[in-house]
Parts: structure tokens; C-alpha cells; sequence
């Protein structure tokens, strides 16, 4: 049988998501290329043995318990997850945040949890979802697979932009029901709420009735020590649904993350419930369960640290905020007058703005012949924009291998100048 592309869903021939899959082919095309593009953690915080040895941790917990390990690990679990005492002990040690375990819901990665939670809030043809832009591609994603139509929030127009955006939607016909945004070292910008901004969100999302999706996979990793509260824990009207994940705090293969939805659901007989329970129906026609082995071993990581990921991610904090400082003295030191870049105050990207066209023709120009990748901003915008501003990553190298992608990115940009202006090209390649 043969099946026509223009009778399969959108989100088939998404754009945003061919530009990731481009990404992935590009970097198995030039394997020996620097990559400032891939936003993963570091591979040297990793060790295969760590999985039996926090699997065991996991397992004298369940017996101390007198719970069955055979039950409670290889049979299917329960919807919501088997770990959520322990990842609410987490919230409350480490981000003040105090919710019941029954408002938590462990999920298959936090790209599930994104899907479970748009698919729950989202019920009407008008509802919209909000999103501060440039955007992480997962949501936008997962917004299409689910029909649901995303309206970007410029990212500086900050918490007004918000009240903006919302009234404009409703002078629409549309329902905005929700605001998306990565308050602490956003990806793909880097920005970062200040606490002012973070109280004046939650006073807009009140008086617009919006709910706001707090994505939170940064937040450990600022390159200073000052307190920046998540939305969540300065949420007193329970506006905020929190969106964690373990990928970069323990390792991503455990594809184990989580959603906080402690909102409160009456029904026509004015029975009430916890959002997060609600949200399970959801969650079992997805996945059934998330896999109670992955559970176990972060389980036993947050055992092993006093269920405390700050205290787990102390030399990973460290590590990445020598990375991103060595970054942006590498861009300092190497970008070519007509450059600029921001100065981020955590997290794993920095953004560069250009005097040239930096689309895919010139990633692949760059991938091979001068061994660097990185990404187009235009993959984080609709309608065109960011065709001058790139990301790169400074997470998954050596600072060595950061500083050297950056010089090998300046020569590119440097002869990208020249031949504009007609001066010849360089030979900066990889020399």
C-alpha cells in the first residue's frame, strides 16, 4: 500500500522536527567535528557500573519497606509512578517546593510529561498554548502532534508581553489556557527570570486565568550560588505546573521525568481530586506505566545523595560553569568584529548573533570545512526570524574542545565576511 504524505498528520513532515533529525544526520556525517550544537550532559559524569550499584540502593529501600521487589519492579506499576515520595523529598530539600506525592506523576522522560499535560488542559478547537520565544522545539512539538496551536511570546517582552499575548488571543476567539517557559537559563537563549519578573508572572497568569508550564532542566546549573526561586515554589494560587526531569542531573538513558500538578479538579458532583491524578488516564493509554527499573535506579540516586540532586550535582555544577565561562572568554578572545553574543547567567547555551545568513547551508559549510557544528536559531522561531543568531552549547565538551570549536567558528564567520565584501577567503578550516 501506498501512502500519501498530504493524508498523514502534520506533524509527520513538521519542519521544526526535520531540523532536529537534520542536526543528528549532520553529526553522523562529520563524526570528527566539534560539536557546539548537541545540548547533552557531559559523558565523563557517567559510569555504567552507577546503574546496579543505584538499582541495589533502590532495592534495600523497598525491603527496609517490606514491599516485594519483584512486584514493585517487574510488574506493571502504578500509572502515576513508584518514586514520588522521594522525588517530592527532592522538591522540598532543594527547591522549597512542598506538594503532596500524590500531586507528582513520574513520566517517560519530560517530553511526556509535556504531552500528558497539554493533552489534559487542552480540551476545546480555541484553546491555544502560550510560549516565550525562541522555544525549545519539544513543546512546540508536542503542541502539533497534539493539534494544539502554539502563539509565541517574545521572550523580552517579558511578563507584559505575556498580559499582551493573552488579551490578543482572546480579542481572537481563542482560549489561552496556558504559558510555556524555562524561567532559569532558558534553551535555546540562556535568559533568566529575576525575581521581580518571576512575581510579576504569577500576578499576570492570575489575573489572564492562565496556567503556567514551568520547565526546570537548568536550574542546578547557574555560575553563581544566589537563590533564584522556580515559579513553583512562590506559587501560592497554584498556577504553576512544574516540569522536571533527571537528564541532566543524572543522565538521560533513564528516560525518567516528572510532572507537579497539585491543582485541584472538581467534578458535576462536586468530588475533587488532584490534577496529577486526573492527568493519569492520559499517562496509561500513553505508556501504561514508566518503567519501574528506570524508576529504581534514579530512586537509588536520590537515595545515595540524601535526595538531594543539588548535593548530587555539586561537581557537575562546577564543571559546567568552568565550561560556560570558558565559552564566553573564547568568544571575547576569537569572534570577528560585527559579532555579539549574550552573557548568560547559567545553564548550558549562549546565544551569537552574526552579519551573515546563518542557515543550514552554512552549518554544512561549517561541518565540513571547518569541523565545527552548532545550531540556527531560526530552529527555535516561527515566521522566519533568527536567520542571523546561532546557539551553542558548551555541556558535552572538554573546555579545550569548547575553546577550539569557537576559534574554528570565528574563522568561519571571518571568511564568510571576507567573501562578502570581496576580500578573498581565508584558509581557516581546521589548521
Amino acid at each position: 500500500m501506498l501512502l500519501r504524505r498530504e493524508d498523514m498528520h502534520p506533524s509527520v513532515s513538521d519542519p521544526e522536527a526535520s531540523s532536529m533529525n537534520f542536526l543528528n544526520e549532520i553529526a553522523n556525517r562529520y563524526p570528527n567535528a566539534i560539536s557546539l550544537a548537541a545540548g547533552r550532559p557531559y559523558e565523563g559524569f557517567f559510569a555504567a557500573q552507577d546503574i546496579p550499584h543505584y538499582f541495589s540502593r533502590y532495592l534495600e529501600y523497598l525491603e527496609a519497606r517490606k514491599f516485594s521487589p519483584t512486584r514493585m519492579l517487574m510488574q506493571y506499576g502504578r500509572t502515576n509512578g513508584i518514586i514520588n515520595d522521594l522525588i517530592a523529598q527532592m522538591l522540598a530539600k532543594d527547591e522549597d517546593i512542598r506538594v503532596p506525592n500524590e500531586a507528582v506523576a513520574v513520566t517517560a522522560g519530560c517530553q511526556e510529561a509535556m504531552v500528558i499535560v497539554l493533552r489534559g488542559i487542552c480540551s476545546g478547537p480555541d484553546d491555544v498554548l502560550l510560549a516565550a520565544e525562541p522555544c525549545y522545539v519539544g513543546i512546540t512539538g508536542a503542541a502539533r502532534v497534539l493539534g494544539i496551536p502554539v502563539i509565541p511570546v517574545p521572550e523580552a517582552e517579558g511578563p507584559q508581553g505575556v498580559a499582551r499575548a493573552a488579551k490578543a488571543a482572546r480579542a481572537d476567539g481563542k482560549n489561552p489556557r496556558a504559558l510555556y517557559l524555562v524561567p532559569d537559563f532558558a534553551n535555546p537563549s540562556g535568559a533568566c527570570l529575576s525575581l521581580g519578573e518571576r512575581h510579576q508572572l504569577l500576578a499576570v497568569a492570575e489575573a489572564e486565568n492562565l496556567l503556567i508550564l514551568e520547565d526546570d532542566p537548568y536550574g542546578l546549573f547557574g555560575l553563581d550560588d544566589r537563590p533564584r526561586p522556580r515559579l513553583k515554589s512562590l506559587d501560592t494560587n497554584k498556577q504553576v505546573i512544574y516540569l522536571g526531569s533527571f537528564a541532566k542531573s543524572a543522565f538521560p538513558g533513564a528516560r525518567v521525568g516528572f510532572f507537579v500538578a497539585d491543582q485541584e479538579v472538581i467534578d458535576t458532583q462536586g468530588n475533587r481530586t488532584l490534577l496529577a491524578e486526573e492527568l493519569s488516564a492520559i499517562k496509561s493509554m500513553l505508556t501504561v506505566n514508566t518503567s519501574p527499573v528506570s524508576q529504581a535506579v534514579i530512586g537509588g540516586f536520590l537515595l545515595q545523595h540524601g535526595c538531594s540532586l543539588r548535593a548530587a550535582n555539586a561537581d557537575r555544577v562546577s564543571f559546567y560553569r568552568e565550561n560556560l565561562n570558558t565559552l564566553l572568554k573564547a568568544l571575547g578572545e576569537h569572534m570577528p568584529e560585527g559579532t555579539t553574543w549574550n552573557t548568560p547567567a547559567g545553564g548550558f547555551f549562549a546565544t551569537v548573533d552574526v552579519p551573515v545568513i546563518a542557515d543550514v547551508a552554512l552549518l554544512e559549510r561549517s561541518a565540513a570545512d571547518y569541523g565545527v557544528l552548532w545550531t540556527p536559531m531560526s530552529f527555535f522561531y516561527t515566521k522566519g526570524a533568527g536567520q542571523h543568531s546561532i546557539r551553542l552549547s558548551c555541556s558535552y565538551l572538554e573546555r579545550n574542545e569548547v575553546t577550539e570549536g569557537v576559534r574554528r567558528l570565528a574563522a568561519l564567520i571571518a571568511d564568510q565576511l571576507a567573501e562578502r565584501d570581496g576580500l578573498g577567503n581565508r584558509a581557516g578550516a581546521e589548521g
